[in-house]
């Protein structure tokens, strides 16, 4: 089989090639970003908004480098020093392309802190401040002024991208710190932010809450899937463009069995892709399944092991698709005991991400999960 660059990405952030179908979502971040509309997106994780905002800032560059873009994941930082930290490293590596200039920066553009600098052999990687923690705690206000302040003396524009965002609400004395931000980032001009993240409840009571600092911050959109038709042309297109071929039948169900999640929709079809010589058939198709599903059996396994009984039952009606899972005929189906353990145990698996809750209607967030779990506990095959 000769080499092949896989159409279908899952893993990394979607390449230009294979981002397909989030057009209006593009056009609104863009047009945000571009007029200084601060802007929250909530999606659980692996829906795609990472590859959103990496689209959305690879054009804004292109089109315009007067742009400066900083992208902070807040997924391994677990302190409020190590954000602010972070925070000005990369703020001041995005100001130039040279590090001596973040050299000169990091030197010139401190008032009341003394930045520790420290560069490597390779600057781009081995680039690091540091600062003594009592001095940066009482001037936090000066890191997070940062971006403004270089905008201003150098004549450009910020863009900060913080993905995980609700991270922030783990660390010490969070409300202290999500106070300054908000007053802070509210009186800039010359930078706005997009703030992203995957645990709805926490993003939700962090923006749309009317007792905390950063209520009405910025416009806030809940990302939705891709649609099952955009995902169909996408899929027979790429097989196309790599000379295979995907019968309507099979480009259909690959989004329908995997409820058009982003990350597996192009995992299965790349299974399905690297597989195919000149047509997909059901052998192919449902090997590929097979492996989707066994690719990820230590994740799940995983998972059911940090659940309570009660709260696998509680899975195993919303599976099934209990509209009332407090009433008297679910409780006893399922052996959920009182209502108050449902509520509980729901709260906790809305927490864990393992399931959705919208319209009071409940759902598991990963659709393969769910087919590995029906398997196990209602022997439903899934091929």
């Amino acid at each position: 089989m000769k080499d092949e660059i896989s159409p279908f990405v899952f893993g990394n952030l979607v390449n230009l090639y294979s981002f397909t179908n989030r057009e209006e979502d593009l056009k609104r971040l863009k047009k945000n970003l571009i007029h200084g509309i601060n802007t929250i997106i909530i999606s659980p994780r692996r829906w795609g908004k990472s590859s959103l905002v990496e689209k959305a800032i690879q054009e804004i560059n292109t089109e315009n480098p007067n742009y400066k873009t900083v992208k902070i994941d807040l997924f391994s930082i677990n302190s409020e020093e190590a954000f602010l930290e972070s925070f000005a490293r990369e703020v001041i590596k995005a100001s130039s392309t040279k590090w001596e200039h973040w050299i000169e920066e990091s030197r010139q553009i401190f008032k009341n802190l003394i930045p520790k600098i420290s560069i490597g052999i390779q600057p781009d990687s081995d680039f690091s401040l540091s600062f003594e923690w009592k001095e940066l705690k009482k001037n936090s206000q000066e890191i997070l002024n940062l971006p403004e302040l270089l905008a201003e003396k150098n004549g450009v524009k910020f863009i900060i991208c913080i993905d995980e965002f609700q991270n922030l609400a783990h660390f010490h004395d969070f409300e202290s710190l999500e106070k300054k931000m908000r007053s802070v980032w509210q009186k800039q001009k010359k930078t706005v932010y997009c703030l992203y993240g995957s645990k709805r409840h926490m993003m939700v009571d962090i923006f749309n809450n009317s007792s905390k600092p950063f209520y009405k911050f910025g416009d806030l959109f809940l990302l939705q899937k891709i649609k099952k038709e955009k995902w169909v042309s996408f899929i027979k297109e790429k097989f196309a463009e790599t000379g295979k071929k995907i019968s309507e039948k099979f480009a259909q169900k690959i989004p329908e069995m995997m409820k058009n999640h982003s990350w597996y929709v192009q995992q299965f079809s790349y299974y399905i892709w690297s597989e195919t010589e000149k047509e997909v058939n059901e052998t192919i198709f449902n090997n590929a399944l097979n492996l989707l599903v066994s690719s990820n059996l230590p994740l799940f396994q995983e998972r059911i092991e940090d659940l309570s009984v009660g709260q696998i039952n509680l899975l195993k009606a919303i599976v099934k698709q209990e509209e009332q899972l407090s009433s008297k005929n679910t409780l006893q189906t399922y052996h959920l005991g009182t209502s108050a353990s449902v509520s509980k145990n729901k709260n906790i698996l809305l927490q864990k991400d393992i399931i959705n809750e919208e319209n009071k209607t409940q759902e598991l967030l990963d659709p393969v999960f769910e087919l590995w779990f029906k398997k196990v506990y209602f022997n439903e095959n899934y091929v």
